[in-house]
């Protein structure tokens, strides 16, 4: 078993769920008028708007389980090596693509980004011990 692998996995596990919950506590709750999909937008935003808002905001959280599942999934002595090393590689890319957009898009505001650094440094150092 791989233990940087399944560490990048809980990761990604942990920060989607962060990620939700700090998302409705502090943002999503304030736009909620009632009901779970919050629709007031205030004068800036109309409903739909923060319905989609809202619905991209949990999908970045469904994104990364699936990300961590099939971390944990590679972490596993019975996953096919040529397949292990393809998705490794994409999901550390992707990571780090994601970590460096978020670093960016909030000047380093968002602590998001060191969260997504990390799993891709993990995956990336995964790919290579056994």
């Amino acid at each position: 078993m791989n233990g940087y692998l399944i560490t990048a996995g809980i990761l990604s596990f942990a920060i989607g769920l962060i990620h939700s919950v700090f998302g409705e506590s502090l943002i999503f709750r304030r736009l909620r008028a009632t009901g779970i999909i919050p629709t007031n937008g205030g004068a800036v935003l109309r409903e739909a708007q923060v319905r989609i808002l809202w619905a991209s905001w949990h999908l970045v959280t469904v994104f990364g389980w699936c990300i961590a599942a099939m971390l944990i999934w590679l972490a596993l002595p019975t996953s096919k090596a040529v397949a292990q090393l393809a998705i490794a590689h994409t999901i550390s890319v992707s990571m780090l693509a994601s970590s460096l957009l978020v670093l960016v898009g909030t000047k380093g505001r968002h602590p998001g980004w060191i969260g997504l650094l990390v799993v891709a440094m993990l995956t990336a150092i995964g790919l290579y011990v056994s």
